[in-house]
């Protein structure tokens, strides 16, 4: 019997060990600060840190001045995946704002992430992107355009 329930303990021990696992680059994401009306979108990377396919399966904003984009592809082990956050840079105001993301890593299926900031009229004028930045932005858009028309041709053939 002793050696029936030390080998159930020691298989689930191996099962845990082998699983995906979620790792995000940063965990808050400061603005600082930004004038009204400014470009309130921002990307967290998300890698797979595990040895089998990480599934994003939602990601909850606090309020809905928070707009996150994501994929539920699954996210192989090594790669990463972004998860867009748009802020509504509309609202003044210093803001602190919390991000849940759901995913089927065993360990941390809840993690939770965060954007700060202040929106302020005289913030002072936002930095131009280099050539680099500017080329890196339209590659996330361009990628985040593709996952939101596959998301939605999927939501449509579920009807």
């Amino acid at each position: 019997m002793k050696k029936l329930i030390a080998g159930i303990a020691l298989f689930g021990t191996f099962a845990l060990a082998s699983a995906q696992s979620i790792t995000f680059d940063t965990t808050t994401f400061d603005y600082g600060a930004i004038k009204p009306g400014a470009d309130g979108t921002r990307f967290f990377n998300v890698t797979n840190t595990g040895d089998k396919p990480l599934i994003i399966s939602n990601v909850k904003p606090s309020c809905g001045c928070t707009t996150p984009e994501f994929s539920t592809d699954p996210i192989l082990p090594g790669k990463s995946a972004k998860i867009k956050v748009g802020y509504n840079t509309a609202n003044p105001g210093a803001f602190n704002k919390m991000i849940e993301v759901f995913s089927n890593d065993p360990v941390n299926s809840r993690s939770v992430i965060y954007i700060k900031g202040n929106v302020d009229p005289n913030a002072p004028e936002p930095k131009p992107l280099t050539p680099e930045e500017q080329k890196a932005k339209a590659k996330a858009e361009k990628k985040a355009a593709k996952i939101a028309a596959k998301e939605a041709k999927k939501a449509a053939a579920a009807k």
